[in-house]
């Protein structure tokens, strides 16, 4: 027998009981399987594991798409209490972070609740979406490069290295990842721990290039010769210090320079994405 839930007119977002939480999450479970539909034949497999393992990011972007389309058209009591929180002024946004400092999660955060719509990327044995007060989720912002490196180092499986192969966009990406193959990259090149960088004035940068041991020689071989034929790209020399580069940054940057930034982004987005 189907149990009904009497969804009350103007219920507080933080006032959602459990029998309405698991009303949204089947929901946002159903709008899912349309997002795997979209995605699955796309990337069916990633790191030799098959969909939807490590998909987390590109699963909430989509699922944010849809849900921008589904609480405009739908008149389902689930979707209908999302859509009654946002007119009551929370917003809906996307997150990344930490969760439990084991894993990167993507995820959404709507007012006070932490809403993983990509619950199945690490055990595809686990429901698809998972709704929870954000003060208790465990979910939260990662505030440093140490804890980034901390589970980089076993949620990805790789030795993590100071980025001196590239060390005038170490301010911005102080870290070399190499995982268990041999392969290389980067990190971290997203806007949060960009962002890290830049508001920390490059401190966060320095503490974990004083950290960090050098990658050993073939890998910064390989990355040299890549680096030979960058067009004198000036964040792509392969010499210097890349500490002495955090302190040329600070000296230059009264306050965060985006053009600067952005300059690294575009040098780092001509490199390969991983060696």
């Amino acid at each position: 027998m189907k149990t009904f839930i009497k969804v009350e007119a103007n219920l507080q977002l933080k006032d959602l009981t459990t029998q309405h939480l698991a009303l949204i999450c089947n929901e946002l479970a159903t709008l899912r399987l349309q997002a795997d539909l979209t995605l699955a034949p796309k990337m069916p497999h990633f790191a030799n594991k098959p969909y939807p393992i490590g998909r987390c990011r590109e699963i909430r972007d989509e699922m944010f798409n849809l849900l921008q389309v589904a609480l405009q058209q739908s008149q389902k009591p689930g979707l209908s209490l999302l859509r009654d929180g946002i007119s009551q002024g929370h917003v809906i946004k996307k997150a990344w972070g930490s969760l439990r400092d084991e894993y990167f999660q993507n995820a959404l955060i709507f007012g006070p609740w932490y809403i993983d719509v990509a619950n199945d990327t690490v055990n595809a044995n686990k429901p698809r979406v998972e709704m929870l007060p954000l003060a208790t989720s465990q979910f939260s912002a990662i505030t440093s490069f140490a804890q980034f490196t901390k589970i980089a180092r076993s949620y990805w499986q790789v030795d993590i290295y100071k980025n001196d192969i590239c060390p005038a966009l170490a301010p911005y990406m102080p870290l070399l990842c190499v995982g268990k193959n041999g392969v290389s990259w980067l990190a971290a090149a997203n806007d949060d721990m960009l962002s890290l960088a830049v508001d920390s004035q490059f401190e966060a940068s320095i503490a974990i290039l004083n950290t960090l041991p050098s990658p050993p020689e073939h890998i910064k071989a390989r990355w040299a010769n890549v680096l030979a034929s960058s067009n004198n790209n000036p964040f792509l020399a392969n010499h210097g210090n890349p500490v002495n580069y955090c302190r040329q940054y600070q000296q230059s940057l009264h306050h965060p320079d985006i053009a600067q930034r952005d300059g690294a982004v575009i040098a780092y987005s001509s490199l390969p994405k991983s060696l």
